[in-house]
């Protein structure tokens, strides 16, 4: 099976590049962004004929999607752009493959939820309630694949991080370790999810075709439930030789043009059950990642 990836630079991107290397499968990686002798190809998601071409000359018969415009706060005054990126390129993407026949496996977030206040992990089909422009593009992202009636797989997924690109895990561990006290909100909870983890459950579905017959929403991010704060306190556990001061503050500390979802935990029994994976508990996978990092 020929398979493409979109957005391929970012960091479930180079995740996919990584678990995808045993894999039986051929895969192709793509991104509006390319360098002098990397393997990724051109490919501007908001063009379909491009889209069209592509997936026509290499055979593609599964597109796995990962680009996306993913800055929370500058959504908010970029609602035009955040919503060709977030909605009408999956769409494209969505319509090409309902035309092919092919599998559209698409990423979206948990920031489709926040506005109501949950206290029980969010399942699939609980309405979508965004509290920013950002949730609300990828809502209708979701929506428009849907309507697009090709065969798709949506990963709601949280709080990405990996060894490669800006997250958390990077820019705390760069703070505690130039800054002697550090504040960090313990008011929004949810789950952060390791890239490499989510990008073996999508090849291992690939590969084993156990998407067949299964189209539809799941969610996925590691298991357990936690705060920023103690996720950064967490970090500093694991690395070791950290003297930074560690404290808890509130969200309203510090100003931003959007409400983050101050509980966005995913229930994930629908993907446990339906493929049949274990899902890590974030923990354990913050430590694996944090091996990488200083292996690196």
């Amino acid at each position: 099976m020929n398979i493409l990836v979109t957005g391929a630079n970012g960091q479930l991107g180079h995740e996919l590049r990584m678990a995808s290397r045993a894999a039986a499968d051929t895969y192709f990686f793509t991104d509006v962004c390319t360098g002098d002798g990397d393997d990724t190809l051109y490919l501007d998601i908001t063009d379909a004929q491009a889209v069209g071409n592509i997936v026509s000359s290499r055979g593609i018969d599964a597109i796995v999607n990962c680009a996306a415009f993913t800055n929370v706060d500058a959504a908010e005054t970029n609602e035009a752009l955040a919503e060709k990126l977030n909605a009408q390129a999956p769409e494209i993407l969505a319509r090409v493959m309902a035309e092919t026949g092919g599998l559209l496996i698409h990423i979206s977030t948990d920031y489709v939820f926040g506005a109501e206040p949950y206290n029980r992990p969010c399942r699939e089909d609980q309405q979508g309630t965004p509290t920013g422009v950002y949730g609300l593009t990828k809502l209708h992202g979701e929506q428009r694949i849907v309507e697009a009636g090709c065969d798709y797989l949506i990963f709601r997924t949280a709080w990405l991080y990996s060894a490669f690109g800006k997250n958390f895990v990077k820019t705390m561990l760069a703070l505690m370790q130039s800054r002697e006290r550090l504040n960090v909100v313990f008011d929004q909870c949810g789950t952060p999810t390791y890239a490499a983890d989510l990008a073996a459950a999508i090849v291992h579905i690939l590969s084993s075709r156990k998407y067949e017959g299964n189209t539809g929403i799941y969610h996925y991010s590691n298991e357990g439930v936690t705060s920023w704060y103690d996720f950064a306190k967490m970090i500093a556990d694991i690395h070791g030789n950290i003297s930074c001061n560690i404290l808890p503050c509130h969200s309203s500390e510090f100003p931003s043009p959007v409400v983050r979802p101050s509980y966005s935990v995913l229930d994930k029994t629908k993907f446990k059950t339906t493929f049949g994976l274990d899902v890590p508990y974030w923990v354990d996978s913050l430590r694996r990642c944090m091996q990488v990092l200083a292996a690196s």
